[in-house]
């Protein structure tokens, strides 16, 4: 079972050895919603279905399934909703999951975290995306994701309790500047101190957060570092703080699973994701924002 990572020519094997597998293609592209099908249609591993982060990642319009625990651009889906729709792509829990993108783990993570949330630990992510498989010379294939097909004679997928944490944005706010929490944004560092702010109605972070942007924790070529690498750099930012103080955000709860999941790897379980993230906090004008 893959709960982390998984190489290029570790998903061949698997797949070559018949294991009940089934991959995920996540490519997006903010700025532009529709890119990411096009890139799947274009070229994609055989038999992968495509996970759109704004329809099936995500719940617009919806929040009220989910409380006051996710908000933001990208509020979370309730977790029954999102069991019906890995239930009607013929996903199931004794399944393997594989998820990959072509943007640097920016959104394939969001369905790696929110298996675990949904209870599945059978899950990982393609280490260095879609480029890696390409370069290990994996088969492609070319078409249109399809629409959701009902497969009646498939187990419907079944909750169990989350193996991820989740807060939401009051919680946040009760505990900053408490010992206890230790906030970390994922933002690249001019969004973080305010100096741009190309999505949200407001520049800035919250007060006391700590900055790592996402991609400070893959190499060059798109891989996560060693895993003695990225807990020596982990270790050296969060100091004295416990990982399990550790809570994630970003922009709307999407690019800060690259943290958790370096954190995972490095052996500092137990961090949490605030799914809502700046998108959230800021919407409400009573909440502190902090910049520089």
């Amino acid at each position: 079972m893959y709960t982390t990572l998984i190489s290029a020519a570790q998903l061949q094997a698997l797949r070559a050895s018949g294991t009940l597998c089934m991959v995920f293609d996540c490519s997006f592209d903010l700025s532009q919603p529709d890119a990411g099908p096009a890139m799947y249609a274009q070229s994609h591993i055989p038999g992968a279905v495509y996970a759109h982060l704004d329809s099936a990642l995500s719940a617009k319009g919806e929040r009220a399934h989910t409380g006051t625990m996710s908000g933001g651009r990208h509020p979370l889906p309730a977790r029954e909703t999102f069991a019906q729709w890995l239930s009607a792509v013929g996903f199931e829990n004794t399944m393997q999951a594989v998820v990959y993108d072509r943007q640097g783990v920016n959104y394939c993570g969001r369905l790696w975290w929110m298996l675990k949330w949904l209870g599945h630990d059978a899950v990982a992510v393609l280490d260095g995306g879609f480029a890696a498989w390409v370069a290990e010379g994996g088969a492609l294939e070319a078409n249109l994701p399809p629409a959701p097909a009902h497969h009646p004679q498939r187990t419907p997928f079944a909750l169990s309790d989350p193996k991820a944490r989740l807060v939401g944005a009051e919680a946040v706010l009760r505990q900053l500047g408490r010992a206890g929490q230790t906030i970390v944004d994922a933002r690249v560092t001019p969004r973080f101190k305010g100096e741009i702010e190309p999505l949200d109605p407001v520049a800035g972070h919250i007060p006391g957060a700590l900055n790592r942007p996402f991609s400070l924790n893959l190499t060059p070529e798109g891989f996560f570092k060693p895993a003695t690498v990225l807990r020596a750099e982990w270790d050296a930012m969060l100091g004295p703080c416990p990982a399990q103080s550790v809570v994630h955000q970003c922009g709307s709860g999407v690019s800060a699973i690259p943290n958790l999941l370096a954190m995972e790897i490095a052996c500092l379980p137990g961090s949490t994701l605030f799914a809502g993230s700046w998108s959230e906090w800021c919407s409400d004008p009573a909440r502190p924002v902090a910049t520089g």
